[in-house]
């Protein structure tokens, strides 16, 4: 069994607010105290008992941050780092801001055709990097997953492309 960090997070980190939720996890924006960098922690509800159905089994979220851990890809988010209390695992996650893809589509109200090439282009690297790496996504909804970074010039989609409150029962190693 993987131990993560028995530290309080709330020691090395600002929690702030809510930025999704789930129904077995949170996602909130958080600061590092030290360096002032800003991440999402997802607080990820455990599963108290085998027979009980709310929480999520130390296996599943084991392979979460085992898959994490093992993908490094300019369109899919980091792995910051882990930490564990009595009710959560708490994962430190790359923030990137700029609000979902579906908003960002409806205020432009239209792509041209590069700018929409560039968006494919990005989930197809991100699909083909992970399918590279034996990993499938099961539940790869582009509307309402993508995040995008307004600061750059070609957006980049975040969290994986996946929304990192559900992240947990989507994707699975092959």
């Amino acid at each position: 069994m993987t131990v993560f960090n028995q530290e309080n997070v709330a020691e090395f980190y600002e929690i702030g607010d809510e930025l999704g939720s789930g129904q077995f996890a949170v996602v909130r924006r958080c600061r590092h105290r030290r360096t002032g960098v800003e991440y999402a922690a997802k607080f990820i509800k455990k599963r108290r008992s085998k027979s009980s159905r709310r929480g999520v089994t130390r296996e599943d979220i084991e392979r979460e941050v085992n898959i994490l851990k093992e993908i490094q890809h300019p369109n899919i988010i980091t792995l910051h780092e882990v930490f564990e209390n009595k009710a959560d695992v708490i994962l430190i996650l790359e923030l990137v801001a700029g609000g979902e893809l579906f908003d960002f589509l409806a205020e432009k109200e239209s792509l041209s055709e590069e700018e929409a090439t560039q968006f494919l282009k990005q989930i197809l690297d991100g699909v083909f990097y992970l399918h590279s790496k034996q990993i499938a996504h099961f539940d790869l909804k582009v509307p309402q997953q993508l995040k995008t970074d307004r600061s750059s010039s070609v957006r980049r989609q975040s969290a994986s492309f996946w929304d990192p409150v559900q992240f947990v029962s989507l994707c699975f190693t092959l």
